[in-house]
């Protein structure tokens, strides 16, 4: 938990773009650098998690509650030094993406996954030059080599804030081509969500809803939201 030090969060011009300060002290991240980012949109979001945390000076916060700073000190602490290994660890799930694997059984599950992801695919395809093959069941389908490389190249050119963002997008949705829509801002949280559940709502409509796996999916839900939410700030 945090303990509420501060009455205001503002945002400070600097060299490399804005920082955020505490009553005028910088907010760092950890190693002791300045929390700086690019763009005005983000230092905003930022401060503004930062004014609400806690409900005011002297209340408490966990840090769950700084998704935004969080995500973003990720990206400047850990990645920024050296993206590559976040690159490769993100282009991997290319390899299995969610929305090439469909169900055989029973017919109404499989044209829905077909009607709802197959557009995704062929955006894939025709946006980044990555057709990706699609399977039934789980066994494993192996995917054209250059169809790896393309997404690889795509995640490759986002900076270090969005790649943190990725990070938590994907392995969330379990799926790259909707993460890298989400980037590109032509799905949103919610839609994107709806597509990464859609077997569990359709089994919701045969057998109903299990508190667990709601509180699973509002989970996700809020992991995607604010990746979506610092995306969103980086494209301002």
């Amino acid at each position: 938990m945090i303990k509420r030090f501060w009455d205001h969060a503002s945002i400070e011009p600097v060299a490399e773009g804005w920082g955020i300060a505490l009553d005028g002290r910088p907010v760092r991240i950890p190693g002791g650098e300045l929390l700086v980012v690019p763009n005005l949109a983000l230092a905003q979001a930022i401060a503004a998690e930062w004014q609400t945390a806690g409900g005011g000076k002297g209340g408490e916060t966990a840090f769950d509650a700084l998704p935004l700073t969080r995500i973003a000190g990720t990206g400047l602490a850990r990645i920024a030094p050296n993206p590559e290994p976040v690159v490769q660890e993100l282009a991997r799930y290319g390899g299995s993406d969610l929305l090439c694997y469909r169900a055989a059984e029973p017919p109404r599950l499989a044209a829905r996954q077909a009607a709802a992801w197959q557009p995704w695919l062929d955006w894939a395809a025709e946006r980044h030059g990555a057709r990706l093959r699609v399977t039934t069941g789980v066994s494993h389908v192996v995917q054209p080599a250059e169809a790896l490389a393309a997404l690889a190249a795509r995640v490759a050119v986002h900076p270090p804030l969005a790649l943190a963002a990725l990070g938590v997008a994907v392995p969330a949705l379990g799926s790259l081509v909707l993460g890298l829509a989400l980037a590109e801002g032509i799905l949103d949280a919610a839609a994107a969500l709806a597509l990464a559940t859609l077997d569990e709502a359709f089994q919701e409509e045969s057998w109903g809803s299990d508190e667990e796996a709601l509180a699973r999916r509002r989970r996700i839900g809020q992991d995607i939201a604010d990746a979506a939410h610092l995306l969103e700030t980086l494209r301002a």
